[in-house]
């Protein structure tokens, strides 16, 4: 297999790549890390540390989008991503790097011309691969592609014709102690799975595009249909993909669906919170999974509170105090947490930030609608389904 462009070989000696008397716990890893001959660049991704070795200069942004392409397309085809599967279906990801990585360079990236090459790691697949290894017989592979679109497989069908889009929303925000938005921005993408049969060309219209900036698209968008119009025309892949993702500010009147009045009381040996969510308007959608985490000084030893609505519990061992409300509307009377903590020092720092998690089904925060999809080039008339869902991204809220 070909590697990229200064990776590792037997020949490499050890003494290249000693770490300048670098040590890190693995959550603290930086990015890129800095050898006598290499960059080590690396991606922390479900438990797994993903490394790629570099020596000439780089844009280090190909290679992270580069590693999270493989990863995405290893659970394509593996479903769960760990050692065990990466071990047990080694050859089949062999096979994939070879395909996706060219002299060093990344070369194809796409599933669906993948999966025209290479199957699936499926139990009848292991079955054909393993007998026709014992009688001698290789399974064949295609030596082109059939499809002209490189993102779509050829000879596609279904019986019945659909296609499902889910806006998706995290709202990132800091907020004062006294309420008021300090900074606050969605971050959104809108997923797809596209079940249409032949080589459909849509054109996919919002009700209100310009909402949203910083917009990137997948590969099968035509960027200047959206550059000059703000429709997105496209040749969709099959199954399920990322058509854009995107950024849009928020005002203070739509950022956050909920208010958090915390108060903290410091004591000689601890102190008291107390802690009051008030709901806002989310088109008259309930605000459902509410969680609210509170860290406590380091010096904690005992924590006693009491709450109107759901559940808390302490963790000693994190010193954090976890409130999980779940499901408010906004008619609902107003969730309360209070309670006392000690600590082993006189005076403790507080310094707390206060961290929010919520879920808003059938609403996007930024107001983005899909208005109408039409579909050419194909003679039937195929299901739309549209849903939408906010979230809680990186909040904190100051005390």
């Amino acid at each position: 297999m070909n590697s990229l462009p200064g990776s590792l070989d037997e020949s490499s000696n050890a003494t290249n790549l000693p770490l300048k008397e670098s040590y890190f716990v693995r959550d603290d890893v930086p990015p890129v890390l800095e050898t006598n001959k290499y960059w080590l660049l690396n991606v922390l991704r479900d438990e797994l540390t993903w490394l790629c070795p570099v020596e000439r200069e780089v844009d280090p942004m190909l290679i992270f989008e580069f590693i999270h392409r493989i990863i995405d397309i290893l659970t394509d085809y593996l479903g769960d991503v760990s050692e065990t599967s990466i071990r047990d279906n080694f050859v089949t990801v062999y096979q994939l790097l070879e395909e996706m990585i060219d002299y060093g360079y990344p070369l194809t990236t796409e599933p669906n011309a993948l999966k025209e090459i290479i199957m699936p790691p499926t139990i009848m697949n292991k079955m054909m691969t393993t007998v026709g290894a014992a009688a001698g017989v290789t399974p064949k592979v295609p030596q082109n592609m059939s499809s002209n679109v490189p993102w779509r497989k050829a000879g596609v069908k279904y019986t019945q014709n659909e296609i499902y889009f889910d806006i998706i929303e995290e709202i990132d925000a800091t907020v004062a102690a006294n309420g008021s938005v300090i900074s606050c921005e969605a971050h959104g993408s809108v997923q797809t799975n596209c079940r249409l049969s032949g080589m459909p060309d849509l054109t996919l219209n919002f009700i209100n595009a310009r909402v949203i900036d910083d917009v990137s698209f997948h590969p099968c968008v035509r960027y200047r249909k959206w550059d000059s119009e703000k429709v997105l025309s496209f040749v969709p892949p099959d199954g399920h993909f990322k058509l854009m993702s995107y950024r849009a500010s928020l005002s203070p009147y739509q950022s956050l669906p909920l208010q958090i009045k915390p108060q903290i009381t410091p004591t000689k040996n601890g102190g008291r919170f107390d802690i009051m969510i008030y709901p806002r308007s989310a088109d008259g959608k309930p605000i459902e999974k509410i969680e609210l985490t509170l860290p406590m000084p380091k010096s904690t030893t005992t924590v006693n509170a009491t709450c109107n609505l759901g559940q808390y519990m302490y963790d000693p061992v994190n010193k954090t105090v976890r409130w999980e409300v779940g499901k408010l509307q906004l008619k609902d009377r107003a969730p309360a947490l209070s309670g006392t903590f000690n600590t082993s020092e006189t005076n403790p720092e507080l310094g707390l930030s206060i961290g929010l998690d919520f879920q808003i089904n059938m609403y996007a925060v930024s107001g983005l609608k899909v208005d109408s999809l039409r579909l050419f080039h194909e003679g039937y008339k195929p299901y739309k389904g549209v849903r939408s869902m906010t979230k809680a991204g990186k909040i904190h809220i100051r005390t």
